[in-house]
């Protein structure tokens, strides 16, 4: 059940500015937003409405111009590289539109990675990238290559190399861009799941049937909230 003691994420009047060339670029003007353990949250708007940069910020892949971004009570906006680099492993399951994965490796040896950096050793990486698969429904696949697995099974890898880390928070970015109709539904159907287990999902999507998945939908225009619905 969503906690309202204190927010899982809380962002406060964050804003990102990008010099290129002699343009500058205001990508979120004093965006604030608060999200609460386990909630399912799609952020929504056309392009350049600052979504994948608000996104990129909460996955600690970038960091604000200005203001604060606490993630589990932790002020992420005022921390070192190694130190975002640590949060990210350990808090935060990503979920890419191009899925991401090792092309040599098996399924099971996908999803294993991130339990390498964490330092875990072998057996138990195995044995929890076998569960997680297995929560996917892609048991019978652990030892196949990416390039012998279908588009939605290939996005279920990814879900699964997402989840392994036991993350606080998934971000799932266009996570269906790649996909047919009949697929997003059932990798929509596997985020349900997921949500209802007790994760929360944060959904970065410009497709108003994929954003309905969500329990909340946060509207952004050019670098400002629009709506919250």
């Amino acid at each position: 059940m969503p906690n309202s003691t204190h927010p899982l994420i809380s962002i406060k009047k964050l804003t990102k500015t990008y010099v290129l060339g002699e343009q500058i670029v205001n990508a979120l003007k004093g965006v604030s937003l608060d999200i609460n353990k386990g909630e399912y949250v799609a952020l929504m708007g056309p392009s350049g409405s600052g979504k994948s940069t608000l996104m990129n910020i909460m996955g600690c892949l970038d960091s604000p111009s200005q203001g604060e971004y606490w993630l589990n009570q932790n002020e992420v906006s005022k921390m070192s590289d190694s130190e975002l680099s640590g949060v990210r492993n350990e808090e935060i399951g990503f979920v890419f539109q191009t899925f991401n994965l090792l092309n040599r490796m098996t399924a099971l040896e996908n999803v294993a990675l991130p339990l390498v950096y964490s330092g875990v050793s072998r057996k138990d990486r195995e044995e929890r990238a076998s569960l997680v698969l297995e929560r996917v429904g892609l048991q019978d696949r652990m030892l196949h290559k990416p390039n012998e697995l279908s588009g939605g099974q290939r996005q279920r890898v990814a879900v699964a190399r997402a989840l392994v880390n036991n993350p606080n928070l998934l971000l799932a970015d266009e996570p269906t861009g790649n996909l047919d109709t009949k697929t997003s539904h059932e990798i929509m159907a596997l985020f349900e799941e997921i949500h209802n287990q007790g994760n929360t999902i944060v959904l970065v999507t410009h497709e108003e049937d994929i954003a309905q998945h969500a329990k909340s939908i946060v509207r952004l225009r050019d670098g400002m909230i629009e709506k919250v619905n």
